[in-house]
């Protein structure tokens, strides 16, 4: 395929924009080449500036399960925007999706709306820590929670992708206050808290990895996680920011029946415009302002458009209950299909799947956790992404991501994607 128009924009873009881009993740730093400028999509496709269709695997990175323009979501929101696109006042739609998504969610009383997944994880935190009156939170090597400071040691995805997990401009004090934990390792969980007795605020943990390709918790994780929090009062963060209302309708608690204090989201329920929120019980929820002493505000938080956009795409995922499993169907359709294929090819490779989520690992080794995901061979992994480009196939440019499916995708599509990997994995 031909990219000559975005490789103009992109030398246009980086005149202007730091590295070209406005979120690292963009970038093709980690493969090589030139980062697709799109110009649209559609269901299951993009479509770029040189004219060209890509199947799209990261649905702007998970938001899209219904996929590209969908049409209750576009309507939505157009009709919003006639009335008016920001008020920075109260509106009838932000109660009405927030009764909604609470309706949807186990073990929520109340919910509050950001603008973004790294919103609604930094209020997470905070709120945590106003309500135990403790400082430290854990974290786990590989999940990636946003760019607050407090979530930039040894993040995930795209600070993997560029070699700096650690990143300047986070203080010595917020590092201090912030455990590292082995995703999957509940004995070193245990280790942390026993050293920082009545010292730690939360664990934050996405329930099923999304940042370091798709890494499943293993049996028991989960459960010994909200067992240890019980014993020590400490707050269970589930960031859901990707799984949310993707893995099931009330999510991974849903999914593993276990529940968080505190759960995050993101992504699906913006239907694709900027949209982060937080929920809890009443009484942890009650500690924030005008109710409480932990103080969090946002001008645009709730906006019409979003808010519209939202309540479009929960309505739709609730009427329609099918969903989750035509979605599960679809990925181990998908799933069966590549296992084929490299396996035929004698590649050397993993396939970890949840639901809606795949990532394919270039290592014989089981991933379950960053350590093991950074094993993976990320020649191989440059040359898969390129060569599926090029049979217009489009996944994450970088080995560090998940995979995420949308209900638009064909079985037509799955075949050409099965017969593109195929064709690929001959060169690997």
């Amino acid at each position: 395929m031909i990219y000559k128009r975005s490789s103009q924009l992109f030398a246009e873009a980086e005149k202007v924009i730091p590295g070209g881009v406005n979120s690292p993740v963009r970038a093709f730093k980690a493969v090589g080449g030139t980062p697709i400028f799109v110009k649209s999509a559609k269901g299951a496709y993009l479509y770029d500036e040189d004219g060209n269709r890509l199947i799209d695997y990261i649905n702007s990175w998970g938001p899209m399960i219904l996929g590209h323009a969908f049409e209750p979501v576009v309507e939505a929101v157009i009709e919003k925007a006639k009335l008016g696109t920001s008020f920075g006042m109260p509106t009838e739609l932000e109660t009405q999706i927030a009764a909604l998504a609470v309706s949807m969610v186990p073990n929520i009383d109340k919910i509050r709306f950001v603008n973004s997944g790294t919103e609604a994880c930094m209020s997470a935190v905070r709120l945590a820590r106003g309500f135990t009156k403790r400082d430290k939170i854990i974290k786990f090597a590989g999940c990636y929670h946003g760019h607050s400071d407090s979530f930039l040691i040894q993040a995930g995805s795209g600070a993997i992708t560029f070699g700096s997990p650690n990143s300047p401009g986070v203080t010595e004090g917020t590092a201090k206050d912030t455990l590292l934990a082995q995703y999957n390792d509940l004995g070193n969980v245990k280790t942390l808290i026993e050293a920082n007795t009545n010292e730690i605020a939360a664990i934050i943990v996405e329930p099923v990895a999304g940042n370091m390709g798709c890494v499943p918790p293993k049996e028991g994780f989960l459960e010994g996680l909200r067992q240890l929090c019980t014993d020590n009062g400490i707050l269970l963060i589930f960031d859901e920011v990707m799984t949310g209302f993707r893995l099931a309708r009330g999510g991974v608690q849903e999914l593993f029946n276990i529940n968080a204090d505190i759960v995050c989201f993101g992504k699906v329920i913006g239907g694709g415009l900027p949209v982060g929120a937080f929920a809890a019980r009443e009484e942890i929820m009650n500690y924030l302002a005008p109710l409480g002493p932990v103080y969090q505000a946002g001008t645009l938080s709730g906006n019409p458009l979003a808010m519209a956009a939202g309540l479009a795409m929960l309505q739709s995922l609730d009427n329609d209950r099918a969903i989750f499993q035509r979605l599960e169907e679809k990925t181990a359709y998908l799933h069966a299909g590549i296992d084929r294929v490299l396996k035929a090819n004698k590649i050397v490779y993993t396939i970890n799947r949840v639901g809606s989520m795949i990532s394919v690992h270039f290592d014989a080794n089981p991933v379950v956790d960053f350590q093991s995901a950074a094993k993976g061979d990320n020649e191989s992994f440059k040359k898969f992404f390129h060569g599926l480009l090029d049979e217009g196939v489009y996944i994450a440019p970088s080995a560090y991501e998940t995979w995420f499916i949308t209900d638009a995708l064909s079985y037509d599509d799955l075949d050409f994607t099965i017969k593109a990997i195929d064709k690929v994995s001959k060169i690997l």
